[in-house]
């Protein structure tokens, strides 16, 4: 069987000129990155804002497991099959990070017959936006620390006092060693403090680029991050320490999309990338809009399972943008819900028609939340070449009787755009059907909530918890944000995408459970507080035997066991 990345060499890629033209872009739209890949034109970005909008396809998951279940790729078969329907329709996709490429899950270019292309390409440098970002983050960390270094006055005037500093540095990579250090070592290096590193993908620059409707827009959510305290305790901004402009001279061509293609033509806009158990989990606004206005469907994803990657697409991202999915699809794999159900990661190849019925209340839960924000729901059953015919089946009488849900088996990953044509006729149906996604379109908590109720809504109500538990720490930071005024920003829940709980053994769907919040950190810039459940950090690490080890260039100098 051919690999992914043997697939994807053996892909007829056309200029990316013409990729653009099928989307109505000339040359003046498009800023050429070699043949296969562009940048969209700011000018054209501006131009598409008075365009009318098409229809938002939101694609989400179950929690994830071991075994995979191709969101990405159907995702991206989904809107090939669109295509091959005669309905118009763009892919709107994160860029990858290279924590996960070269750790425990590999690429995210989709697969099998259902890539964005040039998969080496996007995986791993592509057009630089996370080295942007990572710069312009660090940047701002190497000016706080100037700041400190000869204690200059801040706006107060007075000094940033350096025990209050919150702004860690970033690096785009699984690196544990990284997440508590001390800085300032050495003679005339000081400050001498207590610091760490987040991945890029965390960054609140990673959510702010992804968050921003331009470059004005940038630059002033850049200068509201906040980095510190002075010395009376005053907060202290990147605006205050003179970095922002600069910050957003880095990121001005990070700001604009990046068009690619599928294996089969589909126009791929791939932009920005924050992690959906750490960070927000949606790709950029301005690709998101530049897709809907191109297309008569955006087909867009949002990280990890519905209860985190969609609900934050949902209560942020279309917050913070006025977005409203016409649809949801939601990805399951027999497998998948096999393990939900208590199975063993190496027997879910031995039918098991009780460990299914139990992962499918987690499949039932997932479409029971999506459908109390106003969504019109179907699933994707994405086969696997070792699935059994019954219990495919299992599931999809289960969603069409029990369930009242709309489901299909795909077979994108094998037969490409084929393979999701019934998946993409039941959604262009539900879509069209939507008529006003804006009125039906239901967020749990309205703007203005304050974060507490906000966040116990979402873990009641999505995660199913019994209640939330907020530690002294946590209790600390809710009293400061409301004193400032500043409680009443959405929340940002951070917690492990592998179960309902915060602890990530627990499997099922589960409820009644505490959810634990060890902190609550203020991301002023991004419009968000991000809540931390448990111990999840925000620096991943390695697993025992990461995907790097099996990377390598062959005689030819191409890249061999990329996925």
């Amino acid at each position: 069987m051919a690999t992914d990345i043997e697939i994807a060499r053996a892909a007829t890629l056309r200029p990316i000129a013409d990729i653009a033209a099928a989307i109505g872009l000339g040359s003046a739209d498009i800023e050429p990155h070699g043949h296969h890949i562009a940048k969209l034109a700011t000018a054209t970005l501006a131009d598409l804002r008075d365009k009318p909008a098409g229809k938002l396809i939101l694609v989400t998951a179950v929690n994830p497991t071991p075994a995979g279940e191709g969101k990405t790729t159907t995702t991206i078969g989904l809107a090939d099959a669109l295509n091959r329907i005669g309905r118009r329709a763009v892919i709107a996709l994160r860029e990858p990070s290279l924590g996960p490429v070269f750790g425990r899950k590999g690429g995210a270019t989709g697969g099998g017959q259902a890539q964005v292309l040039p998969m080496e390409k996007i995986n791993l440098h592509f057009t630089g936006d996370f080295h942007a970002i990572t710069s312009a983050h660090n940047l701002l960390s190497a000016m706080l620390d100037n700041a400190v270094h000869f204690g200059l006055a801040m706006p107060s005037g007075l000094p940033v006092n350096p025990r209050s500093i919150t702004w860690k540095r970033v690096l785009d990579m699984n690196d544990r060693a990284l997440r508590q250090i001390v800085s300032g070592m050495g003679q005339g290096n000081h400050p001498l403090r207590e610091t760490g590193f987040d991945i890029t993908v965390a960054s609140e620059v990673m959510a702010i680029l992804c968050l921003a409707e331009d470059v004005a827009d940038l630059q002033a959510r850049l200068a509201r991050i906040r980095v510190a305290k002075d010395t009376a305790g005053n907060p202290v901004t990147a605006g205050d320490i003179g970095a922002a402009g600069a910050m957003a001279a880095l990121l001005v061509e990070a700001m604009q999309p990046n068009l690619v293609q599928s294996i089969h033509g589909s126009p791929a806009l791939i932009h920005g990338g924050p992690f959906a158990n750490i960070a927000h989990g949606c790709n950029s606004v301005i690709a998101t809009s530049a897709a809907l206005a191109l297309g008569e469907f955006a087909v867009t994803e949002a990280g990890f399972g519905a209860d985190l990657g969609a609900e934050k697409f949902c209560h942020i991202k279309c917050r913070s943008a006025g977005l409203a999915p016409a649809a949801a699809v939601v990805v399951a794999t027999v497998r998948a819900l096999k393990y939900h159900g208590g199975m063993a990661l190496a027997d879910l190849g031995t039918p098991d028609p009780a460990a299914l019925g139990r992962g499918l209340e987690v499949l039932a839960r997932h479409v029971e939340n999506l459908r109390s924000l106003g969504l019109p729901v179907a699933v994707a059953l994405n086969a696997f070449t070792n699935d059994h015919a019954d219990e495919q089946q299992q599931v999809l009488t289960h969603c069409r009787d029990t369930l009242g849900v709309a489901a299909h088996l795909c077979r994108h990953w094998a037969d490409g755009p084929a393979g999701a044509e019934e998946l993409a006729r039941s959604v262009a149906a539900l879509a069209d059907a939507n008529t006003d996604p804006q009125r039906t379109f239901t967020p749990l908590y309205a703007t203005g909530t304050d974060v507490l109720d906000a966040l116990t809504l979402v873990a009641t109500k999505i995660h199913r918890a019994g209640h939330v538990t907020l530690s002294p720490t946590a209790q600390k930071q809710l009293a400061a944000l409301r004193a400032e005024g500043l409680a009443n920003l959405p929340v940002c829940l951070a917690k492990t995408p592998y179960s309902f709980t915060a602890d990530e053994k627990v499997r099922g769907a589960v409820s009644g459970h505490d959810l634990p919040i060890r902190e609550l950190r203020l991301a002023a810039g991004a419009g968000f507080i991000v809540a931390l459940a448990g111990d999840i950090a925000t620096m991943p690490g390695l697993p025992k035997t990461p995907s790097a080890i099996g990377i390598h260039l062959d005689t030819q100098g191409r890249i061999e066991g990329l996925s």
